[in-house]
C-alpha cells in the first residue's frame, strides 16, 4: 500500500482534480490512501520558538499515522535527488522486498520536525525549486504513477 501523509488540506479545485486523477490511475496498480494532518495556524510575526512548536505539533500528527513497519519517504530539501527511472527502480525494490506500506510524507510550509526527519527511512528531494505544498503533492503522485508505468514497461505520454 502507498500512503501520502501531508500537512494541510488542498483548497484549489484544479489541484483537487489533478490529485483525484492520479489517485485513480495509481489505484489501478496499488492500493493508495491520502491522510491530511491539520496545519497549524501560523501568523507572519511568529517567533522562531512558536514556529518550532508548530513544526513539532504537525510532525506529531503525521507520526501518529506511521506504523513501525512502514517505510517512510520524507520529502526534504537535503534528500536524495534522483531521476524518474531510478525512483521507479527504488520503489519496485522496496515493494518486492517487503517494505509493506510506503508512506510519502509532505511537511508543512515551515518544514518538518526533527523527530519526523529521524523516523524517515529515505529522504527524497523533488527539486532545487520551491513548490507550494499542494503542487508538491501532485508532483509526488505523478512520479509514483510514472514509476508504475516504467516498472510495467508501459508507454507514458511526456
Amino acid at each position: 500500500m502507498i500512503r501520502i501523509l501531508a500537512v494541510g488540506k488542498v483548497k484549489e479545485k484544479s489541484m483537487k482534480d489533478l490529485i483525484a486523477e492520479y489517485f485513480k490511475r495509481i489505484s489501478g496498480y496499488e492500493r493508495i490512501e491520502i491522510f491530511e494532518a491539520e496545519e497549524e495556524k501560523i501568523p507572519q510575526n511568529n517567533s522562531e520558538a512558536e514556529n518550532l512548536k508548530a513544526i513539532e505539533t504537525e510532525g506529531k500528527r503525521i507520526l501518529e499515522k506511521i506504523k513501525p513497519s512502514d517505510y517512510v519517504v520524507l520529502l526534504d530539501l537535503k534528500g536524495e535527488d534522483i531521476d524518474s527511472v531510478k525512483l521507479a527502480d527504488k520503489l519496485e525494490k522496496l515493494r518486492t522486498y517487503g517494505a509493506g506500506t510506503l508512506d510519502f510524507v509532505i511537511g508543512g510550509s515551515l518544514g518538518t520536525s526533527a523527530e519526523l526527519k529521524k523516523r524517515a527511512d529515505w529522504k527524497w528531494k523533488l527539486s532545487e525549486l520551491t513548490f507550494p505544498h499542494q503542487l508538491a503533492r501532485v508532483i509526488v503522485l505523478e512520479q509514483i504513477y510514472r514509476s508504475f508505468k516504467i516498472q510495467h514497461n508501459e508507454p507514458y505520454h511526456k
